[in-house]
């Protein structure tokens, strides 16, 4: 199927042949009213030669040169493409946004994976990069935070380049305490103007909110209000043993861990809460999430389009300097 882009575009075809026609009225004109010469014609046989009817063949062939060159001008500027065949395709996944604690406690190694004991941003970053390389079809987008919230990677569907984001964070880079409050409104300020009616974010921290202007249950009704699910993962062992004076003793490297509030802001926005003590734990928390069912919607159809001006255009190159050509051509050979 052709398609037509600039149709008025056409119309410019007759510019140079109404251009010729009043151009050659006005010359009729102007010899109906100049001094006639009865012996012009006389003139015109005596100085003509074999060499006048060559050229003016040339020149005539020239002229249909012109006006090729012209039509294909017109033709690539009035937008002329090629549709293809309609290819429906079609939509499903969510925007979802990951918020992750980058707080100086990330760095406490409780967390157990594979039988190998590591700090607690390692196992986010290797668990986490395999949940974001498993939503194909999900726009995936990063915050970290810490004192600050910062927005690492906007939603995007290149999961390769948000899961290398995820793998290059450093701790301390946003500040040394808690700001969950701040990291659900940057998440709501950047889901908010998405139309998707499946927007959700997973928030993974091991502390508790202790410091930023938007206390996290205020946020979360914001996250309510523009239709955001959240999602809470607590991340932390309850049990490690550390040295002490006389040998080793037990601890809860959790102990700040702000369970109430996660519960609660997960409940307001209609998310669900989970606890993560070690890497199987995580692991089981992003398969359930992996399997929410996406809200699908109608199918996008697109035809694809080839253009075909490149090829006209080109054309009207080459046989522009084929003119060039022959026209100096023309002149050498009157010499």
């Amino acid at each position: 199927m052709i398609e037509i882009l600039y149709p008025w575009m056409l119309a410019s075809i007759f510019i140079p042949f109404i251009t010729y026609r009043y151009l050659a009225k006005a010359t009729r004109t102007a010899n109906n009213s100049a001094l006639k010469v009865p012996f012009f014609t006389q003139l015109t046989h005596i100085f003509a030669n074999h060499r006048v009817g060559e050229k003016d063949n040339k020149l005539s062939g020239l002229k249909y040169l012109l006006i090729f060159i012209w039509l294909l001008i017109v033709v690539s500027a009035s937008g002329i493409q090629l549709l293809g065949k309609p290819l429906a395709i079609p939509q499903s996944g969510r925007d979802l946004m990951m918020a992750v604690d980058l707080s100086g406690s990330m760095e406490t190694p409780d967390m157990t994976i594979n039988g190998q004991r590591i700090s607690r941003i390692d196992m986010v970053k290797q668990v986490g990069g395999q949940f974001i390389n498993n939503r194909v079809g999900d726009r995936l987008g990063l915050i970290l935070f810490g004192s600050r919230p910062y927005l690492q990677t906007p939603l995007t569907f290149d999961r390769k380049t948000v899961a290398e984001m995820l793998n290059d964070a450093s701790l301390g880079i946003a500040g040394p305490q808690t700001a969950i409050g701040d990291a659900i409104g940057l998440a709501v300020k950047r889901l908010i103007d998405y139309p998707s009616k499946s927007k959700a974010l997973i928030l993974l921290t091991d502390g508790g909110n202790n410091t930023g202007s938007l206390e996290p249950l205020d946020a979360a009704e914001l996250a309510k209000q523009a239709g955001i699910k959240i999602y809470t993962i607590g991340i932390g062992a309850t049990s490690m043993e550390v040295p002490s004076l006389f040998g080793s003793r037990n601890v809860n490297p959790s102990a700040d861990l702000d369970i109430d509030s996660l519960q609660k802001i997960a409940a307001i926005t209609g998310g669900e809460f989970f606890r993560a003590e070690d890497g199987a734990q995580l692991q089981n928390i992003y398969a359930i999430i992996n399997q929410l069912e996406p809200v699908k919607s109608d199918a996008i159809t697109v035809r694809p389009v080839t253009p075909i001006y490149p090829w006209t255009l080109g054309l009207a190159l080459i046989l522009s300097f084929v003119l060039i050509a022959f026209k100096i051509g023309i002149k050498r050979h009157a010499k």
